[in-house]
This record gives structure tokens, sequence and C-alpha cells, in this order.
């Protein structure tokens, strides 16, 4: 892995990302945006200003904003990987990226437009642009990237997936270059009415900065968030013969499905641990060698219990395991991407984030948890989890490079 970019809530690029992270001392990203007025929960993450005007009129009106958002992240892994696209051979070049709900805002502006003006005043673009493989399409287009493109949706997991896809196509030989992770954009009054109907979001709408808390006894649900963790991975020989930095490997990757609920995980958090122990068996660890764990952690009571009692059954109580959520908000299919960046940054900085807003940490939760300060710890070896709607589960391990 030789590149990362970073577009979230808490900052635009890598740098800013991982100090706001590491410190939990900036503005909160969350915002109260008008469309979702009025609502049980009235308030996301929002990434600043700023997107829309890094594109001209004629980019603008060929991405929907989840694709301006992955394209920003792309561009910046692609310069951190110090590659060039005017130099590349584009055909050994791939693109996979996540996302759970691509164009569903474009879609139902175009549905607005369509009940309130005529089906003659509908763009001709909405086919094109609310497809869940728009993302993948407009960074390649943008990086001349002509090899193997997926546009990957297993819900929340997809970020995650779509890494593990692309170390997958580079040990088949199919690419030199893969360009993954996840992106998502969904300030949807539609959507987020849906979701307060199914009781999986926060209403702390007194104090929306605080209300996504991960493993917090007070937790209540999670916050939606936008943005977009893309990453460089690289055939092992291609990054050598260049002399490229490598940031860090991917040298496991797990998943599952399982075959439960459409919205709640297995009970026991069978499937996420199938795929976990898949993700260490292709990497050839054990539990003993895992010193973090950057989880799902979505900030949900049932979430939260699952899957630590999963980390603490398949890997003990030593590993540090936090949850960045709590300063992006659940960016649902970018959440992968934006996390296992993350993860790679604590590996480089030997440096575990803490949980944002993890005041008081229920009991019930075996696992250590890092709360309050950044914590230094020697790593070795880290792992990146992710559940999803429709009973999706996807791990990564990753060593230092």
């Amino acid at each position: 892995m030789t590149g990362l970019g970073l577009i979230t809530a808490a900052g635009r690029g890598v740098k800013e990302n991982w100090h706001r992270v590491t410190t939990s001392s900036a503005p909160s990203g969350v915002r109260k945006p008008p469309e979702l007025h009025d609502l049980p929960c009235d308030f996301m993450y929002l990434v600043g200003d700023g997107v829309q005007e890094s594109f001209d009129v004629g980019e603008q009106r060929l991405l929907d904003r989840f694709s301006q958002l992955a394209v920003l992240a792309a561009r910046e892994a692609v310069a951190d990987a110090g590659l060039l696209p005017s130099a590349w051979e584009g055909d050994r070049v791939a693109v996979v990226i996540g996302t759970a709900n691509g164009g569903f805002v474009y879609q139902g502006e175009q549905q607005r437009v369509l009940l309130e003006r005529g089906p003659r005043r509908v763009s001709p673009m909405t086919a094109a642009l609310t497809t869940t493989n728009c993302a993948a399409a407009s960074v390649c287009r943008d990086l001349r990237a002509v090899g193997p493109s997926f546009g990957l949706n297993t819900t929340c997991s997809s970020g995650t997936d779509a890494i593990g896809l692309a170390r997958e196509l580079l040990r088949a030989g199919l690419c030199d270059v893969a360009i993954a992770g996840g992106t998502e954009s969904v300030c949807s009054r539609l959507l987020v009415a849906g979701m307060c109907k199914l009781k999986g979001l926060s209403t702390r709408r007194d104090d929306p900065a605080a209300a996504c808390r991960p493993f917090d006894v007070d937790r209540d649900g999670f916050v939606i968030g936008e943005g977009a963790g893309i990453l460089v991975l690289e055939r092992p020989e291609h990054a050598r013969a260049r002399g490229a930095r490598v940031r860090a490997q991917v040298v496991g990757y797990g998943a599952s499905n399982d075959a439960y609920a459409p919205v709640a995980p297995h009970p026991e958090g069978a499937g996420a641990e199938r795929a976990l122990r898949a993700a260490m068996a292709d990497a050839r660890v054990c539990g003993a060698d895992v010193g973090h764990v950057n989880a799902h952690g979505t900030s949900t009571p049932v979430n939260d219990l699952v899957e630590s009692a999963m980390l603490h059954r398949v890997l003990g109580a030593h590993p540090l395991v936090t949850s960045t959520k709590a300063m992006t908000g659940h960016t649902l299919g970018a959440a992968g991407g934006i996390e296992t960046a993350f993860a790679v940054l604590a590996l480089q900085h030997q440096l575990v984030p803490p949980t944002a807003n993890l005041e008081s940490p229920d009991p019930r939760i075996a696992v250590e948890t890092v709360r309050k300060e950044a914590r230094p710890a020697r790593l070795d070896c880290v792992v990146k989890t992710s559940l999803g709607f429709g009973g999706h589960n996807a791990a990564l391990v990753l060593t230092r490079g």
C-alpha cells in the first residue's frame, strides 16, 4: 500500500484527518442540514465547503457528490503514492470503489423534477449518475485508468471489500496498481427518515456533536456521515522497481454473510467471526499478533456488543480497540476505505486514535477500548473489521511496510 487519500467531515486530506482523529480536539463536523429539519435525527457529519468548486462546470454535470468525493480522495492517494497518471500504463491500473447508496441523492432530486416539472425536464444523465459504479467510472476517467474496474456494493462493508478485491486482482497479476476504497454522500430526507423509523440513528438532538459514542454505556445509535477514503495498492515488484515508499501491506482478507437478517447482525457475531478468522488464516497470523483493531463500532447498542464480544473471542483482551466514527460519522459504504486508511496511519505512527465521546465505557464490553487520548503502542499487525446491512462482513489484516 503506497498511497492514501481522505476527505471526511474531520478534514480534507490525510494530514488534517489524522490530526483531528488522534486529538479529538477540533470542531465537530456535525451539521443540521435543512433537508433533515424536524426529523428525530436532524443532524449528520458533512464535509466542509469547496467540494463542488474543485471541478469545472462541465465536470460538475457529470459527477454526483459521492463521485466528486471519490475523485478528490483518489487524486490525493495517487499523488501520495508518487504516481503520475500521465506516465503510467493505464491498462495495468485497476479501480475498485465501494458505496452503499451511489447516486441516491441525485435520484431523489430528479424524482422531484419529474413530479414538479414533468418528464421533459428530467436530466438525460439520471441513469448514468445514480448507479453504484459511477464513482469507479469517474475515477477511471479522471486518472486515465483503463484496467479492470468495479463499483462494489456490500453496504457498510463496501470499502473494506473493495480493498480486499483489489488485493486479489494484484495477486492474480491482472494489474500492477489498484486504486481502491469507498465513498458515500447521502444527505437525503428519505433515507434518514427510514433510518429513524428503523431506530438505528441517535436522537441526541440537544448535543449532536457528542451523539456518536461507540462503546459508551449511553450510546443510542449512529450518525450518518459523508466522505471518501481511497488507497493505492501495488504489486510488490512494481513498488520496488520504482522505489516507492510502502506505507503498509494488506496480508489478509476475509468476507462472509450472516444469512440471518436484513439489518441486524447475527446475535453471536458468527458471520463477522468467520470473516475475521478467514482474514487471519490468509495472513497466517494469530490473535496474539494483532496489536490494534479499528472496529466497525457504529455506536448502536446491539452492534457494539456483538462486535466487541466477537473480537474478544477471536483475539483476546489485549488488542487496543478503537472506533473513529465519532469523528467522521458512519460513512456507510465509505467507512471501510476511510477506516483502513486510519489503520495504516496507526501502523505508521505507532499510535492508536482514541474513540471520541467515549466517556463511560459499557461494562459489558470486554475488549480494551482507547479513549480520551491517542495511545502510543508497538504495532506490527492491525485489523480492520466491517459489518453491513444484509449480513455482509469483511475484515483486513495489515502489517507494517
